[in-house]
């Protein structure tokens, strides 16, 4: 199975399934002497972990990482930083009948084409269980443009058809963490909430969006024609397990817009270079102009839900199932997290590579 490394300098290669004794990952390219912030990454993944309130999956899972090299004495050594995280709260007894049958929207049937083989429990790698380890890859890469003020933030702008409407620079976003769905606005967050609760009782799912931010981001950072820094965002954004969506600046508002509303006219601001407006979404001939890059991702419903549907079997047989088992009934509160991660594992990747051409 190939596809399981990310990255050009700074890379992580993850592995592990759902149900299997652990997941974890390999991360390359970490500068020497980094400062690891062993609280920072842990509250990272307590940030992801199920089972951290009422509208999350009930699996509970402590999410403690063990490292296993690359760090001594709280600093980076240069060398690969190896990790794992035990998976505690199996019950794969709960996908017995699910052995030979294809789940609607799911991987099963896929897998099973390419590899001749899967793991059904849970899903196996193909489970959003292995974003764990892009969590902990992404609070080492958090660590690195610290050194630089970069920040990289993500809130959840919408569930369903509750959308926070405010552009992004409008909300506080110091209030997200303050409630479970993390949306800065309180009102809006309840209202996600709400939904959320309602299609869980009725045993179905639904899908939202998250807004990203990364702010400080200087000048420069992208490479041009096929490693364009948003085509670097989207495809990173893109291979988070249930992403149907990535739009960056104005997006496909764009599309509605004439040159001369759309264009971001420069002006000097103490001697830096700024943008009046920032459709372009920091990002400009695919290399960073300074200004704020921010994009959504949309995620679709979860799809395993409590509801009987028709599908087949390994045999080409209709079945109708009902799956048992634990899962989110909206998964964007614990992807916030993962779509943070992501962005900076990019945001670092070509930060050491501008280091490398200078």
């Amino acid at each position: 199975m190939g596809g399981n490394t990310f990255g050009n300098i700074y890379k992580l290669t993850s592995f592990g399934e759902s149900h299997g004794a652990a997941v974890g990952g390999i991360i390359d390219g970490c500068p020497a002497g980094l400062s690891i912030d062993m609280d920072f990454i842990q509250n990272e993944l307590d940030r992801r972990r199920p089972g951290q309130s009422d509208i999350t999956t009930s699996r509970s899972e402590k999410d403690s990482i063990e490292f296993l090299s690359g760090i001594y004495d709280g600093k980076s050594l240069g060398t690969p930083i190896a990790f794992i995280i035990r998976n505690k709260d199996t019950r794969s007894s709960d996908y017995d009948n699910l052995k030979d049958i294809f789940r609607p929207s799911h991987a099963d049937y896929t897998y099973q084409k390419k590899y001749g083989i899967r793991d059904h429990r849970g899903g196996g790698r193909s489970s959003a269980r292995e974003t764990v380890a892009r969590v902990v890859a992404g609070a080492i890469a958090k660590l690195i443009l610290a050194k630089d003020n970069i920040e990289v933030i993500a809130y959840v702008s919408q569930v369903g058809d509750v959308i926070l409407e405010k552009h992004y620079t409008k909300p506080d976003l110091s209030n997200i963490e303050n409630n479970i769905v993390r949306c800065p606005d309180q009102n809006v967050a309840e209202q996600m909430v709400k939904i959320i609760e309602e299609v869980k009782k009725q045993g179905d799912s639904i899908g939202g969006t998250i807004t990203c931010i990364a702010k400080n981001v200087p000048a420069g950072l992208g490479e041009p024609v096929f490693d364009k820094l948003q085509a670097e965002l989207g495809k990173a954004i893109l291979s988070i397990n249930a992403v149907k969506g990535f739009e960056y600046g104005s997006g496909f508002s764009a599309a509605q817009m004439k040159g001369s509303e759309h264009n971001d006219e420069f002006f000097t601001d103490n001697d830096r270079v700024r943008t009046k407006t920032n459709h372009s979404g920091g990002i400009q001939g695919g290399i960073s102009n300074g200004e704020d890059i921010y994009f959504r991702a949309a995620f679709k419903p979860v799809a395993t839900i409590n509801k009987e549907q028709n599908t087949i079997n390994s045999q080409n047989q209709e079945v109708v199932i009902k799956p048992e088992g634990r899962h989110d009934p909206c998964v964007v509160p614990r992807a916030v997290p993962i779509v943070e991660a992501m962005t900076a594992m990019v945001l670092a990747d070509y930060l050491l590579l501008r280091r490398c051409d200078i």
